[in-house]
């Protein structure tokens, strides 16, 4: 989760400021949060993708156009990207971008073993104060997410049950 956070963040960068940095990396740890509580819902399934990988960020960068690292930089610099989960940026881009779909997320999350373990309010996703959206105005705008929210955007409305008109 960490990784993709991170992924979203540079790829989407707040304004200047350390205040705005925070608030935005609040709001896609939380959107991430539910993205993989969702993909993975029991405690098997998190440590499957931890023993396994999730597949790295190398499609994400290229559709985004994000800063992926040349041949020649270190692995230890860029090796983060490796654990970045296309699906689980897709759906948090899906949930980043559309409120409805938020809301519906965080209460699909009562039946996981994650949210029984850890009571968690999303608060700055499903219902983001002015200064949130100012902060992340990048990371919630469906225009430049709308490519990764794209590509997984149907599992996501399988997974909530949901349909197009939830969506968007």
């Amino acid at each position: 989760m960490a990784a993709t956070t991170h992924w979203l963040t540079r790829a989407y960068p707040a304004g200047a400021g350390a205040l705005q940095r925070g608030l935005a990396e609040a709001q896609a740890r939380q959107a991430v949060t539910v993205a993989a509580w969702l993909r993975y819902p029991t405690d098997l399934d998190a440590e499957l993708v931890a023993l396994t990988g999730p597949g790295g960020s190398g499609r994400l960068d290229w559709i985004s156009g994000a800063d992926a690292p040349s041949e020649d930089q270190h692995e230890r610099e860029y090796g983060w990207r490796s654990w970045v989960d296309e699906v689980v940026a897709s759906w948090a881009a899906c949930l980043l971008t559309t409120p409805s779909l938020a809301a519906a997320a965080v209460a699909a999350l009562a039946g996981t073993d994650h949210a029984d373990a850890v009571p968690v309010a999303f608060r700055r996703l499903t219902e983001p104060a002015a200064g949130d959206r100012d902060a992340a105005a990048l990371l919630r705008h469906p225009d430049l997410l709308a490519p990764i929210a794209d590509l997984h955007r149907p599992g996501l409305l399988d997974c909530l049950g949901a349909d197009t008109a939830l969506a968007g």
